[in-house]
């Protein structure tokens, strides 16, 4: 879905960028982003659908998503106080095992 269309779908359910971010627990900045590509991933694009089409039917999705316990995106890349560059990812088992060896 192109960007723009994204923001016609918000727009159709009342949403701004940022509601829809609280709305499906994302940072804003994450939503917006998307603008420089001109292109938004599919399972964003399918949820603005669907809200979009809700709206139009008169449905509360508010409430729908609102009962729904989702856990807030962690942020990528997000430093580590006291440690420059961040946390180390945790090394797979074939990377400890490439090493034993």
């Amino acid at each position: 879905m192109t960007y723009d269309e994204f923001h016609r779908q918000l727009g159709k359910a009342g949403l701004s960028f940022g509601e829809f971010a609280d709305l499906v627990k994302m940072n804003r900045n994450s939503v917006t982003n998307y603008g420089k590509s001109g292109e938004v991933p599919n399972h964003l694009a399918v949820i603005a659908a669907l809200l979009g089409g809700m709206a139009e039917q008169g449905i509360d999705f508010r409430s729908i998503l609102g009962a729904i316990d989702i856990e807030p995106k962690k942020p990528r890349g997000a430093a580590t106080k006291g440690r420059f560059g961040g946390s180390k990812q945790m090394e797979s088992k074939v990377t400890t095992k490439c090493r034993e060896l």
